[in-house]
């Protein structure tokens, strides 16, 4: 099966104009950071995933974005398909790679900045030795997205300064993402449980009503 990096993108980013109000490109986020494209991206993606994760479409890195393409393949679709399991975080040291060669190669920089996001969000996922120094590097990036986000969705951006600040503030506190614990079958500090009991997660769909 031949897969292109259109398939994602068509998906990923619909010609909807959800840029073009702020209501609409609320909608288009919470769709997907709240596990709204789960149903479609398990029957539609499944093969795509186990590809993108396996290697195969490795090439797709050649072009801005293609590239983009790949990390959502890596970094987003893995969420929804093995969502709860190991499996879910197993590409996320190479979709952040990804990103941060994109970032310093000049891919980066031919995105729409709701594109862009998306760099940011798989550095930030991704665990491991300078998780910390990423996201402070990643701090000239995000106001960098936010002044190239069009008037009409101005008001995002303090919501994504807020984000970032959050995301770095957990990993300054305890070195990783603690509400992965459980799944990864890691030992949880005394200081990690406390936080994982307040159940304010990023980067996780909330539960509940």
């Amino acid at each position: 099966m031949s897969f292109l990096p259109t398939d994602v993108l068509d998906f990923w980013f619909p010609d909807t104009g959800h840029q073009n109000a702020p209501e609409t490109y609320a909608a288009f986020w919470s769709e997907r950071m709240q596990g709204g494209m789960d149903d479609a991206i398990i029957s539609k993606f499944a093969d795509l995933t186990q590809a993108a994760a396996s290697g195969q479409l490795d090439h797709w890195a050649e072009t801005p974005r293609g590239r983009l393409a790949l990390i959502i393949a890596l970094d987003q679709f893995p969420r929804s398909l093995w969502r709860d399991t190991p499996a879910a975080y197993a590409q996320d040291i190479k979709a952040a790679r990804l990103a941060l060669e994109g970032m310093a190669n000049g891919h980066f920089a031919c995105l729409q900045p709701w594109e862009m996001m998306f760099f940011y969000i798989a550095i930030a996922h991704c665990e491991g030795p300078e998780h910390l120094a990423r996201m402070r590097m990643l701090d000239d990036t995000v106001e960098l997205v936010i002044r190239k986000l069009p008037d009409q969705l101005c008001e995002s951006g303090p919501r994504l300064r807020a984000q970032h600040l959050k995301v770095k503030k957990i990993i300054a506190t305890y070195g990783r993402h603690p509400h992965r614990n459980d799944i990864l079958s890691r030992h949880s500090t005394p200081e990690e449980e406390l936080y994982i009991s307040a159940g304010d997660f990023p980067h996780l769909p909330k539960k509940g009503p």
